[in-house]
């Protein structure tokens, strides 16, 4: 209540002095109305488009060399086109990028991007580079990456700001992609390929989601497999033509009957990208103004600034944080308090008196206003305020029934022991210092971690997810209920989640050591440090926690993104298996799934890409990728290698065709001395990564055989039992309950039987994995 008796005094004080000084005003109205968004003594307009400060398009008439607007015409005749451009001391234009809009209540641009095509034969189209220099980020709420057309992967490949594209494969780039697949029975003899499906969800037609805060990209397209022509010639002979592109989210909708004819005669496509330079710019602007202005100009740039004036930064700023506003306001007030002292000059000395006079009248009715104006919107954020966390209260109680919460809390009652938690949102915030940038431990494709602290002082790892389609509340009951009964030591732990968001949040236990990846290929070079033994323990355990999911819960759990950089390793490195973003639960009375392919570049099952059935063989592809990065230290996949070894599974593969294995070993592994096991596991590794599902064996096979070689090499290392194996590492209860496996359901020979797989003759199917 005294918040809007405060407000009806202002505009009470407004009115009143608005009457007293309506002369003035109404005088003054006319030309304030039409003072430009630039900077005095700056143009506003390039063509069609008006350029507002901080960007410019001469010197000192924008806030830095990054806002520059170059501003130029092809012809005499044409409207002059605007470009962001960044250059060089000599003058040469390093990054050129053609605008189309610009926001500064969005704080976004709108850049012309072009589109990544193959059309016919041609395999080699330019790819599509976009390079921003700092302030400005691609947007990841307002752009899509497509892919469109027939049996393609749309490649995005970015970096953020410090990573850069120099090569280094201890900083992975960031990756994204789209996968599209062709119907086959479209290409009967009878019928003619149609497209009936436009929801773009991998049929002809696939989008994702972008990460954020990436300056640095290059949008690239191939095909999944060069079979893909032969296979689908009908499609091809319709749609010719395959595309790869970001986009700005409302301009483009697919459409099986017109978006391939729109895309063929599109060159580029609208992008959206954020900038900021923040609420201190425009104070140090205004300031500037009070030292180098005369007094009655003072008025003309507050009013002719008003579009990015504190005024209005003020109404974004207390939205978000009140006392920032106040800061704001007091400084504001500050700097136009002391124009008052800014000496006014008149044409003669006759007359200096009287303009003196006159403009100080007119400047004190200018600040009184500008005061008021700015206590206002500060008022009416406040009250703005309010109200969002009133919403923001129901919205999280909404959010809490949406996602099964009711249910969830039902279904956890029934469980004895220690149940999983159902945490409240201002819990999680308090425990990740309202998520901040320091409290992240990683990004992946499905969400970000960061690492919380409970009241108890119990860290814990934090997943929070990014948007994604409607969960059915039951579904996700059902599921988180399966998820909270997984009781296995190297398996991270679910603690808990929390409803009151519009996707949930899940709580998970806190691994002290670090990934895999990071081990084998990180910047502090740990890979040389890691013995083998201890390279076979973390697979052995791996493949026990995968063998588990498989078949000794209530229901198949199938990981779908087994990868290096989702196995923790704690203190004792002992592995720890992570990240269920992408799982998938399977009732036991099913085999296989069908699915919109997920999974990480590199580690994706070849079938499963194909044929878009997921199995619990696919988790058994992706491990068989882990043993060879274990084999070799090399990374899954880096198109820093040669187009012929990109991919670590082909590379693998054709060297163990070639017995050439010894050539891509890791080199301490073999100064080691174990190479007969190494071989083993080779032999195992090549099983793994059989093209067809029903070649490869099953998880459960894997651990037992890895179990196998691990007790071999204790009983006959040299080093005898000083090899760092613990008792429990020692027998299969890894796998479950010893009734679901024995040494005696599978032979040894088995594994090392002749392999069918030709390397010269798969090899392009590989290529692309």
């Amino acid at each position: 209540m005294r918040l809007i008796s405060l407000l009806i005094i202002v505009l009470e004080l407004v009115l009143v002095l608005l009457i007293s000084t309506s002369s003035t005003a109404a005088a003054a109205h006319d030309h304030q109305a039409l003072l430009p968004q630039a900077l005095l003594g700056c143009s506003d307009r390039c063509g069609n488009l008006t350029i507002p400060y901080p960007f410019g398009m001469a010197p000192g008439c924008y806030r830095g060399p990054e806002f520059f607007i170059n501003c130029t015409a092809t012809h005499d005749d044409e409207n002059p086109i605007p470009y962001l451009t960044k250059r060089s001391g000599s003058g040469y234009d390093l990054i050129q990028l053609r605008v189309t809009n610009i926001s500064l209540e969005e704080g976004d641009m709108h850049v012309l991007q072009p589109v990544t095509r193959s059309c016919g034969e041609d395999q080699n189209d330019t790819d599509g580079v976009l390079l921003l220099p700092p302030p400005f980020t691609v947007s990841e709420d307002k752009n899509y990456l497509f892919a469109v057309g027939c049996g393609i992967i749309a490649v995005f490949q970015g970096s953020r700001p410090g990573q850069g594209l120099d090569g280094n494969t201890t900083l992975p780039h960031i990756y994204r992609y789209c996968v599209t697949y062709c119907d086959d029975n479209s290409d009967g003899n009878n019928t003619d390929p149609v497209i009936n499906d436009d929801s773009c969800s991998g049929f002809a037609c696939s989008l994702a989601q972008l990460p954020g805060g990436v300056q640095n990209l290059t949008v690239m397209l191939t095909p999944v497999s060069n079979i893909s022509r032969t296979r689908h010639r009908k499609w091809y002979a319709k749609y010719p033509c395959r595309y790869a592109f970001l986009v700005e989210q409302s301009k483009f909708t697919f459409s099986p009957g017109m978006s391939f004819e729109q895309l063929n005669n599109t060159s580029h496509l609208p992008v959206v990208v954020n900038w900021e330079i923040g609420v201190m710019g425009h104070v140090m602007l205004l300031e500037r103004a009070r030292r180098t202005l005369l007094a009655r100009e003072i008025a003309s740039v507050w009013i002719g600034l008003k579009i990015t004036s504190i005024a209005l930064q003020v109404t974004f700023a207390s939205a978000r944080k009140v006392t920032k506003g106040t800061r704001t306001i007091q400084m504001a007030a500050k700097i136009l308090m002391s124009a008052s002292q800014i000496p006014a000059l008149s044409e003669s000395a006759g007359t200096k008196e009287r303009s003196c006079k006159e403009k100080s009248k007119t400047l004190l009715m200018v600040m009184g206003i500008s005061l008021i104006l700015v206590l206002l919107v500060g008022s009416s954020s406040y009250i703005c305020w309010g109200m969002k966390q009133r919403k923001y209260i129901k919205l999280k109680e909404k959010y809490f029934r949406e996602n099964g919460g009711l249910l969830l809390q039902q279904q956890l009652s029934h469980h004895g022991g220690e149940a999983t938690r159902i945490f409240t949102a201002v819990e999680l915030e308090k425990a990740t210092n309202n998520y901040h940038d320091s409290r992240v431990l990683g990004r992946g494709a499905y969400g970000v971690v960061y690492k919380g602290i409970l009241p108890d002082n119990r860290t814990v790892a934090i997943k929070k997810s990014k948007v994604a389609a409607p969960t059915q509340s039951e579904q996700f009951a059902n599921e988180l209920t399966v998820l909270s009964q997984i009781n296995h030591k190297n398996v991270v732990r679910l603690l808990g989640c929390c409803l009151e968001a519009e996707v949930p949040l899940l709580v998970y236990e806190f691994i002290t050591n670090d990934t895999l990846f990071e081990h084998l290929h990180g910047k502090q070079n740990k890979g040389s440090s890691f013995v083998w033994e201890l390279r076979l323990k973390i697979a052995a355990e791996t493949a026990g926690a995968l063998a588990y999911l498989h078949s000794s819960t209530f229901m198949q759990i199938i990981h779908r993104d087994v990868k290096a950089m989702n196995i923790l390793l704690d203190d004792n490195y002992t592995a720890k298996v992570s990240d269920f973003g992408a799982s998938v639960l399977i009732p036991l009375d099913q085999t296989q799934i069908k699915t919109l392919v997920q999974g990480t570049f590199g580690y994706l099952d070849p079938e499963y890409l194909h044929s878009n059935q997921l199995t619990e063989k696919s988790d058994v592809y992706s491990f068989g990728v882990v043993l060879a990065e274990l084999l070799t230290s090399k990374v899954a996949f880096s198109y820093d290698r040669p187009e012929a070894e990109r991919s670590l599974a082909r590379l693998f593969v054709c060297a163990m065709e070639e017995e050439r294995l010894d050539h891509i070993l890791d080199g301490d592994i073999v100064n080691e001395g174990n190479i007969e096991t190494v071989r083993n596991v080779a032999r195992l590794t090549k099983k793994c990564l059989m093209l067809k599902g029903e070649e490869r064996p099953t998880m459960k096979e894997v651990a037992i055989e890895l179990e196998r070689i691990m007790r071999t090499m204790a009983n006959h290392h040299p080093w005898g039992n000083n090899v760092q194996l613990r008792p429990e590492d020692q027998t299969l209860n890894f796998l479950g309950s010893p009734s679901h496996a024995s040494v005696a359901e599978v032979r040894s020979d088995w594994f090392f039987s002749d392999l069918t797989f030709c390397c010269r003759t798969n090899l392009k199917s590989y290529s692309t994995i």
